[in-house]
Order: C-alpha cells, then sequence, then structure tokens
C-alpha cells in the first residue's frame, strides 16, 4: 500500500496478484505488463501507457486513468467502479464483464472496443 514506484520500468512485468493501493507509479512503464487481479485502489495511473497491459479482474476502484492508453488491454471482468477514465484510449480493449458503475468515461475513446456487455463499440473509428 502506498508504493512509490516513480519511474520505474515495469513493462511486461509479472505483477499478478500485487496489492497496489494508492500507488504512486508516476512515469513508471507499464505497457504489457501482468496485472490480473492485482489491486490498484486509488492508484494514480494518470496519462499512463498500459498498451496491452493484462488487468483482468483487476480492482481499479477509485483509480485515476486519465488519458491513459489501454489500447489493446485485457480489463475483462476489471472492477473500474469510480475510476476516473477521462480521455482514456480504450481502441481494441476488452471490457467484457468489467464494472463501470460511477465511473467518468467523458471524452474516452473507444473503437473496435468489447464493453462490459460484450457488444463491441466503434464510436471512434
Amino acid at each position: 500500500t502506498g508504493a512509490k514506484l516513480t519511474d520505474a520500468t515495469l513493462t511486461h512485468a509479472d505483477l499478478a496478484y500485487a496489492k497496489l493501493t494508492d500507488a504512486t507509479l508516476t512515469g513508471a512503464s507499464l505497457t504489457g505488463a501482468d496485472l490480473s487481479y492485482a489491486t490498484l485502489i486509488e492508484a494514480n495511473l494518470t496519462g499512463k501507457n498500459l498498451e496491452g497491459a493484462d488487468l483482468e479482474s483487476a480492482t481499479l476502484y477509485r483509480a485515476d486513468l486519465t488519458r491513459a492508453n489501454l489500447y489493446d488491454a485485457n480489463l475483462r471482468g476489471a472492477d473500474l467502479t469510480g475510476a476516473n477514465l477521462y480521455e482514456a484510449n480504450f481502441r481494441r480493449a476488452n471490457l467484457t464483464g468489467a464494472i463501470l458503475n460511477v465511473a467518468d468515461l467523458t471524452g474516452a475513446f473507444v473503437c473496435e472496443t468489447a464493453m462490459p456487455d460484450g457488444s463491441i463499440n466503434n464510436t471512434n473509428c
């Protein structure tokens, strides 16, 4: 809890089941990281490049993913309750079964995106 991972190189890192509640990940590289089943409650992921990351069943409750790049990310079954997803890139992301209660999706980019109900959203294609 409260880990300071500023500027950490976590590209393709295995962080499955990690407890990163309230973590500071400023400048950290998370491209292709395995964060499946990880706990990222209130984590600051603003502007993070999570392209190709595996966030299956991750808990991202009230996480800040403002302008995060989630291109081709797996968010299947992730809990994004109350998350800030303002202007996040969800192109080709899989949100099947994800929980988006009270999540702010203002300006989010969706194209070829699998939505929580399994439908494909091509709004921005």
